[in-house]
């Protein structure tokens, strides 16, 4: 029977000669119709009609799940991004190619639309119900989901069209699985339910390895953004399948793959319970992966390699006190020594910031222990307060933080360096009180303020010697702005 005279039969129009043949039969035949190429478009049109037009009895009643399962997933390859070669360094094609996809894609997830809205339907069914709905759902969750999170987000291969009506199929999806969320739906809805992660991973696995992930450009963002989605405590059960592929990213050449599965492995240090992540030595994994990386010289790439290894780091210390290994391994102590080699030598504002930035919080990590570093950190404090970064002054004010910190750990240690110090933010202070540049006066207020801190701080733990040193300094200064952060010295008990 000719497709349009199934749907007058369905749609019980004009004469019923001719019984129409099973659904699975049909199903079969479109997606082979589909797959040939030519046509496709129409197949699509012709495909949503025969879907709305059809009774739920003879669609699903034959409980040929495989087949819907098939057909979803013909229907998913031909609305998928255009292929590339597994060592191409950018992505294929032309604008023509990836508009026509966008195209292909809104049109296939019209037809998924009116599935999802077929199943729901069914449901009431007292034929149907869940017991025959069930298994034809769980069949085809998984690849719809997939479709829809290749084309949500913005990427060369989708249009304001194709991602709307992704969206529409995310949220059809969600009320098909009587879920509240995307991330209920793929992790269930309280610890003991298991929910569609498994079957998406499942579904990724196949282009996840080494020898195929580059060739379906879209399967890295449809992993990076169903990831985060899943959190503590359901992680932990698929973190076999997640590890692999999230070093796999992060060990690419490029860094846009890498910054990918940078930001994949810190979701999984954050939601993975720390016994899990130590054993087999997977943290050590994950930790020698990311300290490769802080020899790059791309300030992105840098900057979340410092988050994930800032988070990461204190699970590799509980791991070394209870394999009660000595103190001069510890990682965190590795990380800054190679952070503070890189800052002396760095001029590049960009990354001058990012590791201005991160400095801080490995001071507080360390605390008492800082004073390991104090010579190299020293340098790097004395260099960084010297030179101005633009408007916002982000390194200066990091610096400014690190030096507060590093002085509230280690004060035994700092009035031996107090001369150095204190030429250092006097002399900050003093540039930035005579800078007629493109400083923001709030900003300014702030170095002013950071460096006042500092210089209480380098008094307490001097025991007043700087009060002592700033005395003429405060009565031969003339500017009202210096002198009044010498006067909150000079009177702070």
């Amino acid at each position: 029977m000719e497709l349009s005279g199934l749907v007058r039969a369905l749609r019980l129009e004009g004469p019923r000669d001719e019984q129409p043949p099973p659904a699975e039969q049909v199903l079969l035949q479109l997606g082979l119709l589909l797959s040939q190429g030519p046509g496709g478009a129409g197949v699509l049109r012709d495909l949503g009609v025969l879907i709305e037009a059809a009774d739920g009895q003879w669609l699903f009643g034959g409980r040929s799940p495989a087949a819907l399962g098939e057909l979803v997933a013909t229907l998913s390859g031909h609305a998928a991004p255009p292929k590339q070669e597994q060592d191409a360094a950018d992505l294929p094609g032309e604008d023509s190619a990836y508009a026509a996809t966008a195209e292909r894609a809104a049109d296939v997830g019209s037809v998924f639309l009116r599935l999802l809205e077929k199943l729901e339907a069914a449901k009431a069914q007292e034929s149907l119900g869940v017991p025959v709905v069930g298994p034809i759902l769980g069949r085809v969750m998984g690849p719809i989901y997939v479709f829809a999170a290749t084309h949500v987000v913005e990427r060369p291969w989708t249009n304001a069209r194709s991602q709307s009506v992704a969206q529409e199929l995310l949220a059809s999806l969600v009320r098909a699985a009587d879920c509240g969320s995307v991330a209920e739906f793929l992790r269930g809805k309280d610890e003991d339910e298991e929910g569609r992660f498994a079957a998406v991973m499942g579904i990724l696995k196949q282009e996840l390895t080494k020898d195929t992930w580059k060739r379906n450009p879209a399967t890295k963002f449809v992993f990076s953004w169903t990831l985060p989605h899943v959190t503590r405590p359901w992680l932990s059960r698929y973190l076999e399948r997640v590890l692999p592929p999230s070093l796999l990213l992060s060990d690419d050449y490029r860094e846009e793959n890498k910054i990918l599965g940078v930001r994949c492995l810190h979701h999984i240090i954050l939601n993975v319970p720390a016994a899990d992540l130590c054993q087999f030595n997977r943290a050590q994994v994950v930790y020698h992966a990311l300290y490769n990386h802080l020899y790059s010289r791309e300030a992105p790439l840098i900057q979340v390699v410092l988050l994930c290894l800032l988070d990461l780091l204190p699970i590799l210390e509980r791991a070394r006190r209870q394999q009660k290994l000595p103190r001069p391994t510890a990682a965190c102590d590795e990380v800054l020594q190679l952070v503070l080699t890189h800052m002396e030598a760095e001029h590049r504002l960009a990354l001058r910031r990012v590791y201005a930035e991160a400095l801080p919080a490995f001071v507080r990590r360390l605390g008492i222990l800082i004073a390991r570093h104090l010579k190299r950190l020293e340098r790097v404090i004395l260099g960084y307060l010297e030179v101005c970064d633009g408007p916002e002054e982000e390194v200066r004010l990091g610096i400014l933080e690190t030096l507060r910190s590093t002085i509230e750990h280690a004060w035994p240690r700092m009035p031996r360096r107090l001369p150095v110090l204190l030429k250092a933010l006097l002399r900050m202070m003093w540039d930035v009180h005579t800078d007629r540049g493109s400083t923001p006066e709030p900003v300014k207020a702030a170095l002013l303020q950071g460096a006042t801190q500092c210089l209480i701080l380098l008094d307490h733990c001097s025991e007043g010697q700087v009060k002592v040193l700033l005395e003429g300094v405060y009565g031969s200064c003339e500017e009202n702005r210096v002198r009044e952060c010498l006067r909150q010295v000079q009177e702070n008990a």
